[in-house]
């Protein structure tokens, strides 16, 4: 009989804007942070990307940085990078902030996982929005209404985890 313990059940998360300066890099912060808290940070493996190759390397923005650190919240490690078609092999959840983008990463996608790729929130359904806005051309109260967002979207894709993690 084998005694050896069994695996520990991990998932993955990768969240996709068009730049990954500003929403996606939130999410994946927020979402650190709220795992955290649940006690999963070492059963869920996290990551941002864009659809773009503008900000390659590039630190978030500033704005989003300073209002996800008035929330207790820490993106100075993170830089931007590229989707990649791997990603959505790689990762078991993959969320677009909005339909542009989720149209553009289903287009990078195998056709076999097309459907994969889906609006990050979907795992907040009470809140009345299907996409997360992009505050990079708007006032600071954007940045502060997409941190909202993506408090509330994250809160629900945690619980989602948890259920398939049991």
């Amino acid at each position: 009989m084998n005694t050896a313990p069994s695996p520990i059940q991990t998932t993955s998360v990768i969240f996709i804007c068009m730049g990954n300066i500003c929403r996606s890099p939130t999410a994946e912060a927020v979402f650190r942070k709220q795992l955290a808290v649940a006690g999963l940070a070492d059963r869920v493996v996290v990551d941002s990307a864009g659809t773009h190759a503008y900000h390659i390397g590039n630190a978030p923005d500033a704005r989003s940085t300073k209002t996800a650190a008035e929330r207790g919240y820490e993106m100075d490690t993170l830089r931007a990078r590229q989707a990649l078609r791997g990603d959505i092999e790689r990762f078991d959840y993959v969320l677009a902030m909005d339909s542009e983008n989720l149209r553009l990463i289903q287009a990078l996608a195998p056709t076999h996982l097309r459907d994969k790729p889906q609006l990050f929130m979907r795992f907040a359904p009470d809140y009345g929005l299907a996409e997360v806005p992009d505050p990079y051309y708007g006032g600071d109260q954007g940045f502060e209404q997409v941190l909202d967002m993506i408090e509330a979207a994250c809160a629900g894709l945690i619980g989602d985890i948890q259920q398939k993690l049991r």
